[in-house]
This record gives C-alpha cells, sequence and structure tokens, in this order.
C-alpha cells in the first residue's frame, strides 16, 4: 500500500473531528470509572485490589493488545476497525448492566470494552498520523482531548445517571451513546495511492516442471470419465436404445479427446492453485520472520528500550489516580459540603488542558519533544508524593489539576515515538509500546488498592507509584543525553534493508 503525501489539512481536519468524538465517546466511561467503582464497592462488597481490576483492565487490556491492534488496522484499515470496535464497546457496556458478580465484569467491561477502546485509539492515532506532517503535534494534542472531555462529561453524567435509573440503568445509557463511534468510523476515509500497481498474479510458465506431476489426481479424472461413459452406455441400452455398443465406441472416442483436453486444464489449475497457496504461505512466513527482525533492531536502540521502561513504569504509577481519587477524598473524610466538583472531573479538564498545551508546544522547533516527555515524568513523579499530605478537597483538588495536566503528556507520546523510530514504523513501535502501558494500566489500581487493603491507608501506596515515575523518568534521561549520539552516528554504516532509529535533537 502506498501512501499519499499528508495533506496536513483538507479531509485531515474531518479525521481530526471524527477521532475527537471517537475518543470521547469510546473513552469516557472508562476514563471516569471512578464513579463506577465505588457503586461496585458497595454493590459486590469485595476488596479495593479485587474491584480496581475492573477499571484498570478496561484501561489496559486494549493498550495490551496493541501489537494485534496495530496489526489489524494495517491489515484491514482505520475505518473497518472503527466500526467493528463501536459494536464492542457499546455491546460491552450493556452487558455489563446485567453483571451478578465481580468476574462477569472483568469479562464484559474489562476485556470487550478495553479492547474495543485499544482498537479504536490504534485506528485514530494510525489515520491522523497519516494526514498529517508538519502539524502532526497539533491534531494529534486535538484528538487526544476526546477522551479527557470524555472524562470530565462522564464523570458528571455517570453519577447522575446513578441517581436517576440505578448503576444498572446508567451502563444501558452508556452503552447506546457509544454507538455513534459507527458514524464516526465511517468517515475514516483512508489516505491511499490509487494508482499503486496490482498484485501480480502468479504464471503457470514460471512454475517448475515438476509441479506438473499429479498422478493420483489424473487418476481421479480418468475415473470419473471412465464411470460416466459407463453409466451413459448402460442407461441407453437399459432404454432399449439401439445400437447402444456402436454409439458407446463412438462415445469412447469423443470423451477420450474430452479427456485429454479436461487434463490439461486440471494440471493448470492444479499448478495455479499450488503455487498461488505456496506463495501465500512463504510471503506470510517473510511478514512474521520480518516483524520480529524489525523488532529486534527497534530494541537495540537505547532510547526506544528506556522509553517502554518509562511508559510501563508510569502507567503503573500515574494511571491509579485518575481511578482511585474519588476514593482517596472518602477514605479522609471530606465533608460533602465542601465537595463541589468530582475530583475525576478535574482530572480530566486539566488533562484536556495538558493535551492541548503540550502538544502545541510539540510543534514548535526549539522544543525537544523527548526531554519535554521526561519533564512530565519527573513533575508527575513529585505529584505522587505529595498525595500522602492532602487531607483536604482544596489540596486534592490542586494535585488533581496537575496530574492531570501533566498526564496530558499522552498527547505527545506518539510524536516522541514517530521522532525516534519515523512514520514508516510508527505502528510497529507504537503498538510494543502500548502494550508495556496497558502492562502498566492493569497492574497499576490493583498494586494501590493491595496496598490499602494491607495497611488500610494510601500513603504507602502513593509513594511506591511516586517512586515507579520517577525511576522511569532518570532511566529515560540518562538515555537520551546526548553523549549517546555518537553511538547512533553508525546508522549509518548499516545495510540497506537494516533500519535505524534516531531521537531528533529538536521535534
Amino acid at each position: 500500500m502506498v501512501f499519499q503525501k499528508p495533506p496536513d489539512g483538507g479531509w485531515g481536519w474531518v479525521i481530526v473531528v471524527v477521532s475527537f468524538f471517537t475518543q470521547f465517546l469510546c473513552y469516557g466511561s472508562p476514563l471516569a470509572v471512578g464513579v463506577l467503582y465505588v457503586e461496585w464497592l458497595d454493590a459486590f462488597r469485595e476488596g479495593k485490589g479485587k474491584t480496581a481490576w475492573v477499571g484498570s483492565l478496561a484501561n489496559g487490556i486494549g493498550l495490551l493488545a496493541s501489537p494485534v491492534c496495530s496489526i489489524c488496522v494495517s491489515s484491514f484499515g482505520a475505518r473497518p476497525v472503527a466500526i467493528f470496535s463501536g459494536f464492542m464497546v457499546a455491546g460491552g457496556l450493556m452487558m455489563s448492566s446485567f453483571a451478578p458478580n465481580i468476574y462477569f465484569l472483568y469479562i464484559s467491561y474489562g476485556i470487550v470494552v478495553g479492547l474495543g477502546c485499544g482498537l479504536l485509539y490504534t485506528a485514530t492515532v494510525t489515520i491522523t498520523c497519516h494526514y498529517f506532517d508538519k502539524r502532526r503535534g497539533l491534531a494529534l494534542g486535538l484528538i487526544s482531548t476526546g477522551s479527557s472531555v470524555g472524562l470530565f462529561i462522564y464523570a458528571a453524567l455517570q453519577r447522575e445517571l446513578i441517581v436517576l435509573y440505578g448503576l444498572d440503568g446508567c451502563l444501558l445509557i452508556v452503552g447506546a451513546l457509544s454507538l455513534n463511534i459507527l458514524a464516526c468510523g465511517s468517515l475514516m476515509r483512508p489516505l491511499e495511492s490509487s494508482d499503486s500497481p496490482p498484485p501480480e498474479k502468479p504464471r503457470v510458465d514460471k512454475v517448475p516442471d515438476q509441479y506438473f506431476v499429479y498422478h493420483e489426481k489424473e487418476k481421479t479424472v480418468e475415473e470419473n470419465i471412465s464411470i460416466l461413459e459407463k453409466g451413459y452406455v448402460d442407461e441407453k441400452c437399459a432404454n432399449g436404445v439401439p445400437d447402444c455398443k456402436q454409439d458407446s465406441i463412438l462415445n469412447k472416442t469423443a470423451l477420450s479427446s474430452v479427456n485429454v483436453n479436461e487434463k490439461d486444464t486440471y494440471k493448470k489449475k492444479v499448478v495455479e492453485q499450488t503455487n498461488f497457496c505456496k506463495q501465500l504461505a512463504k510471503r506470510k512466513w517473510q511478514l512474521y520472520l520480518n516483524y520480529w527482525e524489525e523488532t529486534v533492531v527497534l530494541f537495540k536502540n537505547k532510547v526506544f528500550s528506556a522509553l517502554f521502561v518509562a511508559i510501563l513504569l508510569f502507567d503503573i504509577g500515574g494511571f491509579p489516580p485518575s481511578l482511585l481519587m474519588e476514593d482517596v477524598a472518602r477514605s479522609v473524610n471530606i465533608n460533602e459540603d465542601d465537595y463541589h466538583v468530582p475530583l475525576i472531573s478535574i482530572i480530566g479538564i486539566m488533562t484536556t488542558v495538558g493535551k492541548l498545551t503540550l502538544g502545541i508546544l510539540a510543534d514548535f522547533k526549539w522544543v525537544n519533544t523527548l526531554y519535554l516527555y521526561v519533564t512530565t515524568l519527573l513533575m508527575t513523579g513529585a505529584a505522587l508524593f505529595a498525595i500522602p499530605f492532602a487531607k483536604s478537597y482544596l489540596t486534592l483538588a490542586m494535585l488533581s489539576g496537575i496530574l492531570g495536566f501533566l498526564t496530558g503528556n499522552w498527547s505527545i507520546f506518539p510524536y516522541v515515538t514517530t521522532k525516534t523510530v519515523g512514520i514508516e514504523k510508527l505502528t510497529h513501535a507504537y503498538g510494543i509500546l502500548m502494550f508495556f502501558a496497558g502492562l502498566g494500566n492493569s497492574l497499576g489500581p490493583p498494586i494501590v488498592g493491595w496496598f490499602y487493603d494491607w495497611t488500610q491507608e494510601y500513603d504507602t501506596a502513593f509513594y511506591f507509584s511516586g517512586f515507579c515515575v520517577l525511576l522511569g523518568g532518570f532511566l529515560l534521561l540518562l538515555a537520551a543525553l546526548p553523549c549517546w549520539n555518537a553511538c547512533t552516528d553508525q546508522s549509518s554504516k548499516l545495510p540497506p534493508n537494516t533500519y535505524s532509529y534516531k531521537v531528533a535533537s529538536s521535534a
């Protein structure tokens, strides 16, 4: 598939709009799952760590399956994947309204909804990167704000729906709203070159001579012809047709000539099908082999290796506040009269501001996106260390806003990945990185919940979370130091078929 040059506008802005609403509709409920988390705690009476698995799976399973999601988008295109995933998200939310226990939610809400969100996220990011080059940072920032706006609105919406219709009615209504993803996905027109040459069909004259030997098949054809001839003659004789024996001799002569032509035609068809299957199997095997070879080449790059460690540790430590902040406020006995705006809504609106601000900064030539990303990691770690000292609604609201703004670094993460590996390897590398991000998302909230179950307080848990994020930031900063440029300069000596991955000095 040959892609046209990114137009940096035109239909690309339609792609931005529909991608924004796609992420709004699919990620609104999973990101605002903290509201549902408190209801599930009261409904099923399970531990905090056990209940936290529902929200962590919903946000992590799609990222864990990112390599598969990337393959799906590459194979089928963004539009079919988006439409199919819309059914998954809507169906999973509606099924969750009938959940009899927490284990059912693991499948319906955690796996089905989470996998649908992962497919939609990969589809929207990939097609946006294809449509934009110079304005890619702005475009990614705009579409990624869809999930943040969804978090802000769905936090209040789900709380109100629960009051009016109960938990089950809330999930049914939210699932029905998710069906609008189908309309958004239908507008994701692929950016393809129409003048690409059609695939070459296998030719029979290029097949070696040994492929023309099919003795068993030829015998089968001869047997079929003899049976046909015998049945025809016997039927005529049984009906009293005169000169049936003479007709039999004539039929044998006619059928023998037909036999030769049919055998030749049959040989050609068998050769074509066999050669096609051989070439298809060889091509698929070569694709898988190239995939793993390119993966090994990716991990030989120090920056890419540090990037996957950083994203893993960041999601282990940085994701739990968006899920558990409501319960943190309840655990420190904050007065409901002082509880003006849900903390999750504050995180959502500030994440929107952070994504837009960081996405715009990424488009400036004097800003190094990798160092900008490292800065957000270090500041996030410091904010997590401060959560145990927050004992009032005001301080928790301020920390929620800071963490929400810094979580906006998701908008520049695809930009950092593109600058590291190039646009042609974005889908492959991004799928790998999102796998580790999903692993962190899946493990972070349950770990924090287990810490609470063991200690009956969140202080130790958030100290652990802050340490993880700081460690990932320092490792990435160390790998990105200019002293490694001498090593990456050797990439020009690599063979032509080998890809090199070098971080640009400026975004």
